[in-house]
């Protein structure tokens, strides 16, 4: 009876401590990439016109203008982006559905010899490969994962892509705005708060990858902030030759 208590126990801290993130979800990077993106095109952009010595109202127009182009270009692109890929999953997956309906033991045959391969015993795969097969769509899920490495019943959403991409991109863009929305006539306060956002946003990242927060931000806030000082001087160069 203590054994069995043991092994119950056992079983539920390993349930616990072995839940995994969602890594195939459609929304994660358009997200990070568009919040990343929107920060540090816009900040590159408002900071290479201000280096022009222009007057602020001329930085506050680019940057909101920086921020529709982006956000909308982002969208259609993750939107498209990803319905095209998700087409073409659902193209490969008639194919798959087509070869099982007319040629069912060839494709049974297939996955058995894949288990083989895998190190299973020829007797056993066979079973496992006859069981798998009798439901059709279960076969196409078996086989789907098998050949080609995706799940049919969890493609990435466009829309979702394309909603995620546009949000963060909007919000990201924001930030260098900001400052001059609240009444700033100067650059320094925008760029501030873009290099803050910079490293929250590589710090945030760091909480689904393997990489410190503190090393994801200070990259993140040296990648915006290099881009930033580029375009300043650009700007500077090119605004006094004009």
């Amino acid at each position: 009876m203590a054994i069995i208590e043991t092994e119950a126990s056992l079983h539920e801290a390993h349930r616990d401590n072995h839940t995994h993130r969602d890594v195939n979800g459609g929304w994660l990077r358009p997200a990070v990439f568009g919040a990343m993106d929107g920060l540090v095109s816009n900040l590159a952009l408002m900071t290479g016109v201000a280096g022009g010595a222009v007057a602020h109202q001329t930085v506050v127009l680019t940057g909101l203008a920086g921020l529709a182009a982006g956000a909308f270009s982002m969208a259609a692109g993750e939107y498209t982006s990803v319905a095209s890929q998700r087409e073409l999953v659902q193209a490969e997956l008639e194919v798959e559905r087509r070869e099982l309906r007319k040629h069912p033991r060839c494709e049974e045959r297939e996955l058995a010899e894949l288990y083989e391969a895998r190190g299973v015993a020829p007797a056993l795969a066979r079973e496992v490969a006859r069981q798998l097969s009798k439901d059709p769509e279960q076969a196409l899920e078996i086989h789907a994962r098998e050949e080609l490495g995706i799940d049919p019943g969890d493609l990435p959403s466009p829309t979702v892509a394309a909603a995620s991409s546009f949000g963060s991109f909007a919000l990201g863009a924001l930030l260098p705005v900001l400052p001059y929305l609240l009444g700033a006539t100067v650059l320094w306060p925008a760029v501030l708060l873009a290099l803050l956002g910079l490293f929250a946003c590589g710090a945030v990242v760091a909480r689904v990858t393997a990489r410190s927060w503190w090393y994801s931000g200070l990259r993140q806030l040296a990648l915006g902030g290099a881009a930033a000082g580029v375009t300043y001087a650009l700007g500077s160069l090119f605004g006094a030759a004009v």
